[in-house]
């Protein structure tokens, strides 16, 4: 297992801080710059920050969606052993992580409308398979020999998976949340197009009357949530390898 120092640690941490101090002095900058050519409700704090939560919503409530129902899932099929059943899902999921996110959004209207829930659950199907998939091989990819030691000891199969084999595959299984995630906060900006809000109002709006401080604000606050989401859960991956150095 390769053991990471804390200066590799530091050195890890450095351009995520220093693309933070760029990306907020850019939007402040835009801001500031629209306060004089456009009037205040096309860019105000509030307005802002309105729309970050939205977005922080949509990407909240369709990543645990996902979560609450790949992980059960991808872990009762390593314990039923269905191959065939296995493989069957997982196609289908495939066939619907290849589907872009606003054509799915355009099917899903016709049935849920508009709205919030529209671009929830186009975003929740595209996040089932990289948290279905990572959970299916962080416990299969536990080593044998070890759960073969627990099964000596006389433990049961659950407490080998909640003691052994959970433990050691949470890395990868936050691994594929980390994926979920990352793309879910990029394809929520998509949600502006059915009416669920988010940061892709404030792109829209910018591109629509060409001004270029709303649709930049818009942009790097984007990029910034996907930034920090992505350190984020790789510090809680980091700090869940058994390898990590202490």
């Amino acid at each position: 297992m390769v053991r990471t120092s804390r200066s590799g640690r530091l050195t890890t941490l450095a351009p995520p801080l220093v693309l933070a101090w760029i990306g907020l002095a850019v939007v402040i900058h835009a801001m500031r710059s629209s306060s004089t050519s456009l009037p205040d409700e096309f860019l105000t704090y509030e307005r802002v920050f309105s729309s970050l939560r939205r977005h922080l919503e949509l990407v909240g409530v369709s990543s645990m969606g996902a979560l609450v129902v790949s992980f059960p899932l991808g872990a009762l099929l390593t314990r039923l052993q269905a191959d065939r059943m296995e493989a069957t899902i997982v196609k289908l999921l495939s066939i619907a992580q290849t589907v872009p996110g606003i054509a799915i959004l355009g099917l899903s209207m016709g049935v849920l409308g508009l709205g919030f829930k529209t671009a929830v659950f186009a975003l929740w199907l595209h996040a089932l398979l990289p948290i279905l998939h990572n959970t299916i091989s962080g416990i299969r990819g536990v080593d044998r020999k070890i759960v073969e030691v627990a099964r000596g000891m006389g433990m049961r199969a659950d407490r080998i998976f909640f003691k052994v084999e959970l433990p050691l595959g949470a890395p990868v299984v936050v691994g594929g949340v980390r994926t979920a995630v990352v793309y879910n906060v990029g394809s929520a900006a998509l949600g502006t197009f059915v009416g669920a809000g988010g940061l892709g109002d404030l792109i829209v709006t910018g591109l629509a009357l060409h001004r270029m401080p709303i649709l930049i604000t818009g942009s790097v606050l984007t990029a910034l949530l996907a930034v920090f989401s992505d350190f984020l859960l790789g510090e809680v991956e980091f700090r869940l390898n058994p390898g990590r150095s202490v």
